[in-house]
């Protein structure tokens, strides 16, 4: 039910800026690419020197693209698989930059080697989950099992370093921890359900 109520009021705010931005001649990739670039270096950038609350909104602001570059091309009334494959792998690179964003934090100033491989184990365990699915996808089977899609990895890994711009220390460590258990689960929930379809009759 939220989700039908929060996707008439996001269209609200995103399709004007869709039909603006294909008016003036940007495409659906263009805005991929730069949200992205926006991403990565809102982590790279502030999350190592420990402005969490600045790479925060700068790293949601891009992440909210996804629903720009989607919303132009259902406008253009056409989608690409090169769009479909950059949007994807852009994804990857994003998670990537916000989960070594945090490790570099960690594993510098912030000083905790342990936080810094949780966050590492964090972005290599998300990375298998998405792999895990786009293999088995091409493997002709589905895949969409497991705690820890890439929404929820994301909402839990910004929450924790919204939190920690907003004074609150100990919110991130505890966000890390959940979402690694989390993600690990996952990883063997996608497993397990990979090998039960494959283990089914062909048809």
């Amino acid at each position: 039910m939220l989700n039908l109520r929060v996707r008439p009021a996001l269209a609200r705010v995103v399709d004007p800026v869709a039909t603006a931005l294909l008016r003036a001649g940007v495409s659906p990739d263009a805005i991929t690419v730069a949200g992205t670039l926006g991403a990565v270096l809102g982590a790279l950038v502030f999350f190592p020197q420990g402005m969490f609350f600045t790479g925060t909104a700068i790293v949601f602001f891009c992440v909210l693209t996804d629903l720009l570059d989607g919303a132009m091309a259902r406008r253009l009334g056409r989608t690409s698989r090169f769009g479909a494959w950059l949007d994807s792998t852009c994804d990857r690179v994003a998670d990537s930059a916000i989960f070594s964003g945090v490790a570099l934090w960690y594993l510098g100033d912030g000083d905790s080697t342990l936080l810094g491989g949780v966050a590492l184990f964090c972005l290599v365990a998300g990375s298998t989950v998405s792999y895990a699915k786009a293999r088995a996808e091409g493997l002709g089977m589905t895949c969409d099992v497991g705690l820890a899609e890439r929404a929820e990895r994301l909402i839990v890994v910004l929450l924790g370093t919204l939190l920690v711009g907003l004074g609150l220390d100990g919110a991130l460590p505890v966000c890390l921890w959940v979402l690694a258990a989390a993600t690990a689960i996952t990883v063997v929930q996608r497993l397990v359900e990979v090998r039960r379809q494959a283990a089914l009759p062909l048809p």
